[in-house]
């Protein structure tokens, strides 16, 4: 009960893409808060299909955690290719949309 409430209240509470009102195209980022109250939701096919990227990103979250609580020595390194493979596929999902969006 509480976490649907949460969810109601993400689901009303959206903030406004600013990129895509001035440009009219959707920034790198569209489709981020969508994704995660899909999956919230359960719906984890439609969490993917709204964002891709959402996966990588968590799992970056994750591993950030994981090395400030456990200060696991060359973590650092983890989390330098981490953060490259979110920034490819940001990228990339960004590219594949542009290209969609244009044909």
């Amino acid at each position: 009960m509480f976490m649907l409430s949460i969810i109601n209240w993400l689901e009303n509470h959206q903030l406004p893409c600013i990129f895509k009102k001035l440009i009219h195209f959707d920034c790198p980022g569209c489709g981020f808060q969508r994704s995660i109250i899909a999956l919230l939701k359960g719906n984890f096919g439609e969490s993917f299909k709204l964002y891709p990227p959402l996966v990588p990103i968590l799992l970056l979250f994750s591993l950030l955690a994981t090395y400030l609580i456990l200060k696991w020595k060359n973590g650092y390194i983890h989390l330098k290719y981490m953060y490259i493979t979110c920034t490819v596929f940001i990228i990339v999902n960004y590219f594949y949309k542009l290209i969609y969006i244009l044909n």
